[in-house]
């Protein structure tokens, strides 16, 4: 069977810039570890992803349904299953759950299947949450895990093979709890997780 490269494609100009200084903005704001202040960044930015205006409280008058929606894009009014784990890291999930629910909302948002632009998102996210994360990180859409704070994903050395870069395949699942190593070779990914 033969062997083929991914083709190299990219957003035109104006796009690029507006994307790449969206996610450098997204993470100098995920820089602050602070619950709280991670919330806040999330709901504004999943308010303006799905609504198209920044964040406003929901007036008590409108319909149910559209203050279940503005209600539901604030991390703090979502419950993920993990969180009720009994093995869980208050603190260290606490920390990462804005991020996880903006990774999940954005995956299900209408840019979360640009390719180029995910790949990309949820690097950036990835370093964040994850325990480590290195380079040439390439996490498709509907990637789940458990925590993340137990995840740690090499950096595999770019090279003109296809598998230049660690790959999280779309809709997969990467549990971490309890630790887990995933075998490492010279052509398959390392995906470990250390509690």
């Amino acid at each position: 069977m033969p062997r083929y490269e991914y083709r190299v494609l990219k957003p035109v100009p104006v796009a690029e810039k507006a994307f790449l200084e969206w996610i450098d903005g997204l993470d100098r704001a995920f820089a602050n570890r602070d619950p709280e202040h991670r919330s806040d960044v999330v709901r504004e930015e999943l308010h303006q992803l799905y609504l198209g205006s920044p964040y406003a409280a929901p007036d008590p008058a409108a319909p149910l349904a559209i203050q279940t929606l503005v209600h539901s894009l604030d991390p703090r009014n979502a419950t993920l299953e993990p969180e009720t784990y009994g093995d869980a890291d208050a603190a260290k999930y606490g920390e990462r759950k804005p991020l996880i629910w903006f990774w999940m909302m954005y995956d299900r948002s209408p840019v979360g299947l640009n390719h180029w632009l995910g790949h990309k998102v949820r690097a950036m996210l990835a370093r964040h949450v994850f325990k480590h994360c290195g380079n040439n990180v390439k996490i498709f859409h509907g990637v789940e895990f458990s925590f993340g704070y137990n995840l740690t994903v090499e950096t595999i050395a770019p090279s003109t093979n296809m598998f230049c870069s660690t790959t999280a395949e779309r809709s997969s699942f990467m549990r971490d709890r309890p630790c887990l190593t995933t075998p490492t070779s010279t052509r398959t990914p390392t995906i470990s997780t250390t509690a």
